[in-house]
C-alpha cells in the first residue's frame, strides 16, 4: 500500500476553487506537534475561522479548555486525541482521559484503536477499549476511531478493524495518527468507505482521512472517492472530515485567489 495519496496534477484555478469551497468546511484543522503551545493554539483557532469556519480544531488534551474558550460561540467543534499515538491497551486510562477531555469542552474524541491487539489475533482487547470509551461519549458528541491503517497494512486487516469499529458504535472511522511512516491512502479509505456503506446498519457513520494531505489534489482525491462510493451529496461535516495541519493554507489560497 503506498505511503501517500497519489492524486493527479493540481487542478486549475476554477476547479481548485470549487474543491476548496467543498473541502474547507470539512477540515479538522490540527496541531498535534511536539512543540504545540498556548500561542500556537490561539493561532490555530484564528485560522479555523478564516476564510470560512472549518469543521473542528484537533489539539492535544491539555489544550482543549483553551480551544473551547477561544472558539466559544462559533460553529467550530473541539476535537482531541486519546490513547495517542501508541494505541496502547490501558482501558482505564483511556476512559479517564476521555472523561477529562469532555469535561474540558471537547465535542469529539479521536481514539486510537489498540491495533496491535488485532494484529496478534486478539480483537476482544481492542473491542473492550472502544466500547468503554463509547459509553462515555454522548450528548451529541462524536467518537472517531483511528485505525492506524498503515500499520494494519493489509486490506483484510483494515476491513476487520473497520467492522469492529462499526460494531462498537464509532461515529467516524479515521485512517491514521499521522505519526507513522504510512498515513492516509485512497486505498485504505476506499476499504473503510465500503465497510461504512455496507455495515453501518442504518447509522450515520463518517470517514476521516488523516495525515499527509497537503495539496488541493489530495482533498479532491478523497472528495471524489466519497462521491464515487457513497454517492454525490454524502460528503458533509457529519460524514467526511479531512485531518490536516498543512492543507488549510493551500485551500484558503485556492478559494480566495491569494498566495498560500
Amino acid at each position: 500500500m503506498p505511503a501517500s495519496p497519489s492524486p493527479g496534477a493540481e487542478p486549475g484555478p476554477d476547479e481548485a476553487r470549487a474543491v476548496a469551497a467543498r473541502a474547507l468546511p470539512l477540515l479538522d484543522l490540527t496541531d498535534l506537534s511536539d512543540t504545540c503551545s498556548d500561542g500556537a493554539v490561539e493561532a490555530l483557532c484564528r485560522r479555523a475561522l478564516d476564510p470560512v469556519p472549518v469543521a473542528a480544531v484537533c489539539v492535544w488534551p491539555q489544550f482543549v479548555r483553551q480551544a473551547a474558550r477561544t472558539l466559544q460561540g462559533t460553529p467550530v467543534r473541539i476535537a482531541t486525541v486519546i490513547n495517542f499515538p501508541a494505541g496502547a491497551e490501558d482501558v482505564e486510562r483511556a476512559v479517564e482521559d476521555t472523561t477529562e477531555a469532555l469535561s474540558d469542552g471537547a465535542h469529539e474524541i479521536d481514539l486510537v484503536l489498540p491495533y496491535r491487539a488485532l494484529l496478534r489475533g486478539e480483537p476482544e482487547a481492542a473491542r473492550a477499549m472502544v466500547e468503554a470509551v463509547r459509553d462515555g461519549v454522548d450528548r451529541g458528541r462524536l467518537l472517531k476511531l483511528i485505525l492506524e491503517t498503515g500499520a494494519l497494512a493489509t486490506p483484510a486487516a483494515i476491513e476487520a478493524a473497520s467492522r469492529l469499529g462499526l460494531a462498537c458504535g464509532a461515529d467516524f472511522l479515521k485512517t491514521s495518527t499521522g505519526k507513522g511512516p504510512v498515513s492516509a491512502t485512497p486505498e485504505a479509505a476506499a476499504i473503510m468507505l465500503r465497510a461504512i456503506r455496507d455495515g453501518a446498519g442504518g447509522r450515520v457513520v463518517g470517514l476521516k482521512p488523516s495525515g499527509g494531505l497537503r495539496r488541493v489534489a489530495d482533498a479532491a482525491a478523497y472528495l471524489d472517492l466519497a462521491d464515487t462510493i457513497m454517492g454525490p451529496g454524502w460528503a458533509a461535516p457529519r460524514t467526511l472530515r479531512l485531518g490536516a495541519s498543512g492543507l488549510h493554507g493551500v485551500l484558503a489560497a485556492a478559494l480566495t485567489g491569494e498566495p498560500a
